[in-house]
């Protein structure tokens, strides 16, 4: 029986991470892994091939309406959904092999199966009709999250899909609903709408992203409103009846009445849940909530010292990122270090076109905590960078403490959010007021330069507008 200083079930953002760092600290590593291709969800049916799909689609959209203002006129474009679906698995492919590639150079042990607990030190895995055992001084959990059903409306992969099978339809629909507001539904609806399908979106909430900052969320809806994008706010999904052809969504309006629609799928995009099934939890004695997530003290440690969950298992922000942090914080402390995560700078972004990117607190956090601050907004309609771009929807809007000017939040949506945020997140990490950002070089003419001019508007003394 093997016998390692670490075993890591699950290979997705936080548990390779979590694996390489460990390995870099001289840690004896391995990586357990049910499916045959690593990355986890992030990479395999997650974040990488809905990128790929928002980004082909974006491609699409403008040669077909944007282009033409700029002064190039294409006789006619047509939409090749094979090439795009094959693209968005040639990247996907190239990505996995790439973590195959980095846990070889790291001399990390690679088991393909699913893994499970004989006891607190022993894991199980078995791929077929083989099995083996090998022993860990310190285990870490990271299998992450599956996507939600409906009570009384499961999946069947076909008509009722999730966002793994929405990523690989083999044609474009007529008419996509999509139950779910959130981040991977406006994501989905954007791609399908973009390549002309008629996507309609219920949410159960009165908004869109219910725990976003509240003006993004308004504007955000405004945004995908002119994208032809239809929103069923106060919606409760009540039934789902599927035939060969179609499928029939009953649902009850913010009026009360009982109405339906019909379309070609229904995509299901109303969260995630913890995967912990096969994991034997009982065996090793790990505590989970009645939501299922896995309980853990500050370091990540479940009801025994040397075994840590991360990720998506243990809830908050649902995020690959996150988890990632999470996994170098571990195998840091396993190594003796001083791992930490700074959760009050996580960002997170919906890569919708404009893309929404948030970090910190927001508006309605702020008031709720009774926290003295100050807001400064600045539009994209201002900046000459989106003006040449032809994208000036949008605003960042910062928010800062009145007392002692500390940035406490930061909220964009606009052309490239999800790049810009990045300058929110490290002015953050390092303790930045709004007057720090403000007096920074910001290159003439690009998209930052709006954030610069917000960071000023906190004092109300922006200088382009």
């Amino acid at each position: 029986m093997s016998a390692y200083n670490l075993i890591v079930i699950g290979s997705g953002p936080g548990g390779y991470t979590g694996a390489i760092r460990a390995a870099q600290l001289g840690l004896k590593t391995a990586v357990v892994e049910k499916d045959k291709n690593l990355g986890g969800t992030c990479l395999n049916v997650g974040c990488i091939p809905s990128k790929a799909l928002l980004d082909s689609s974006e491609h699409y959209h403008f040669a077909k309406e944007e282009m033409i203002h700029h002064g190039v006129k294409t006789s006619s474009v047509s939409l090749d959904l094979t090439t795009m679906m094959n693209r968005k698995s040639k990247i996907v492919k190239e990505l996995t092999g790439g973590i195959q590639y980095l846990l070889k150079k790291n001399k990390i042990d690679r088991f393909e199966g699913v893994g499970s607990f004989l006891s607190p030190q022993k894991i199980q895995i078995k791929n077929g009709s083989k099995t083996q055992v090998i022993e860990g001084k310190n285990i870490i959990l990271a299998t992450g999250s599956i996507p939600n059903d409906l009570p009384g409306i499961p999946f069947d992969g076909k008509k009722v899909i999730s966002s793994t099978e929405a990523l690989s339809l083999n044609k474009v629909p007529k008419t996509l609903l999509i139950v779910g507001g959130g981040y991977i539904g406006l994501e989905m609806a954007s791609v399908w709408s973009r390549l002309g399908t008629e996507v309609v979106v219920l949410e159960y909430a009165d908004r869109l992203c219910p725990t976003m900052d509240q003006e993004l969320s308004k504007n955000i809806l405004k945004v995908l409103q002119k994208q032809k994008i239809k929103f069923l706010l106060e919606s409760q999904v009540q039934e789902i009846k599927t035939t060969k052809k179609e499928v029939e969504l009953f649902y009850k309006s913010k009026t009360g009445d009982k109405l339906s629609l019909k379309g070609d799928h229904v995509l299901l995009a109303v969260g995630r849940r913890p995967y912990t099934k096969n994991l034997n939890l009982e065996k090793a004695h790990i505590q989970t909530d009645e939501r299922g997530f896995v309980q853990v003290d500050s370091k990540w440690r479940t009801s025994h010292s040397h075994i840590f969950a991360i990720g998506d298992l243990i809830g908050g922000a649902m995020l690959a990122h996150k988890a990632e942090e999470e996994g170098v914080a571990v195998a840091e402390i396993i190594a003796g270090q001083a791992g930490h995560v700074h959760y009050e700078t996580v960002p997170s972004v919906i890569y919708t076109w404009p893309e929404v990117a948030s970090v910190g607190k927001t508006e309605e956090q702020l008031i709720k905590e009774n926290i003295p601050y100050k807001s400064g907004k600045f539009p994209f309609t201002a900046n000459g960078r989106a003006k040449a771009l032809g994208f000036t929807e949008g605003f960042v809007k910062i928010l800062a403490n009145t007392n002692t000017d500390l940035i406490l939040g930061v909220h964009i949506l606009g052309p490239r959010a999800s790049d810009m945020i990045a300058e929110a997140v490290v002015a953050m990490e390092l303790g930045a007021s709004s007057e720090d950002l403000a007096r920074s070089f910001h290159a003439h003419p690009t998209l930052s330069e709006v954030m610069r001019e917000a960071a000023l508007n906190v004092d109300k003394r922006a200088r382009q507008i």
